[in-house]
Order: C-alpha cells, then sequence, then structure tokens
C-alpha cells in the first residue's frame, strides 16, 4: 500500500518538476517551420535570456494563449542562446517564468548565414518577431521591442486589415 501512494504521489508531481521541453533545431527546421502553410496564425519571436528587451515583452507573447481572442494564433520561441546554455539558462528561465509557449532553440550562432532566410530586412538584433497568415502566406516582421498592447493591436491589423 505505501508503494502505492508513492507511486501516486511521483506521478501527480513528477511532471510539474520536469521542465518544459525545449527541442534544438537548426536552419532548416526554422525554414520549414516558416514556410509550411498553417490553418491559423503564426507568431514566431526571437529572443535570448541575455537580451533585456527580450525578456520585458515575453509576457505579451504568453498572454495571447490565454486571449480567447487569439485562439487561432500560435506562438513560437526561438531562443537565439548557445546550445551549451539549454540546460542551465534556458530552462532555468523556462521554469521560472513559467513559459507556455513553445520554445525551440536555434543551433546556429552565424546568424548572418540565415537571418535574410527569416526575413531580408532583418538587420539581425533582438527582440524581432515574425508573423504569419497560413491560409495566405501573408507575412510581416517586426524587428522591435513590443509595449503593452502593441502586439495584440499589431495582430488585429495583420489578422482584419
Amino acid at each position: 500500500m505505501k508503494f502505492l501512494i508513492t507511486f501516486f504521489f511521483l506521478l501527480i508531481i513528477t511532471p510539474s518538476l520536469m521542465p518544459r521541453e525545449v527541442k534544438v533545431i537548426d536552419v532548416e527546421t526554422l525554414e520549414k517551420i516558416i514556410h509550411d502553410r498553417n490553418p491559423g496564425i503564426l507568431v514566431i519571436n526571437f529572443w535570448a535570456t541575455w537580451c533585456r528587451p527580450c525578456l520585458e515583452e515575453l509576457p505579451y507573447f504568453e498572454a495571447l494563449r490565454e486571449n480567447p481572442s487569439f485562439s487561432q494564433v500560435e506562438v513560437i520561441l526561438v531562443s537565439l542562446d548557445f546550445v551549451s546554455d539549454l540546460e542551465t539558462r534556458v530552462f532555468n528561465f523556462i521554469e521560472k517564468r513559467k513559459i507556455e509557449s513553445t520554445v525551440l532553440l536555434l543551433d546556429n550562432t552565424d546568424y548572418n548565414s540565415w537571418i535574410d532566410k527569416v526575413d531580408p530586412s532583418w538587420s539581425g538584433a533582438i527582440p524581432a518577431t515574425l508573423i504569419i497568415n497560413g491560409p495566405t502566406g501573408e507575412r510581416l516582421f517586426l524587428e522591435k521591442q513590443f509595449e503593452e498592447g502593441e502586439l495584440e493591436a499589431e495582430l488585429i491589423n495583420f489578422i482584419n486589415p
């Protein structure tokens, strides 16, 4: 009986103690995500744990998930941290901030070799956000830090021009 109680306790507690999954991806996978037709709106934010403006705006991306007006929006947070910092910095940050959006870590730090594939206008500065209308393929690229309410306003204008 004691074994069963311990087993059920671990079954309930263990998932909440485990860090969220962060998949390490290459540039080809990122390109596939960008170019695949999704049924809704895809918001891809490029950020890093060492980028203060990135960290300040992340709650606005998380808030999209909780807003019923944006139920057709999928948020992907692409970390530009080093892969070697995944276990220490990235997982710890995600757990501490309780990030629920999909988090991917790009394994290529040679930014100049791939930023044009995201958007030709991108200087490489972060934070940067790519919004894609899956059904139409229309894209909006924003190289800036969002202030409160700006991300939602951009999405509303993008969805309902």
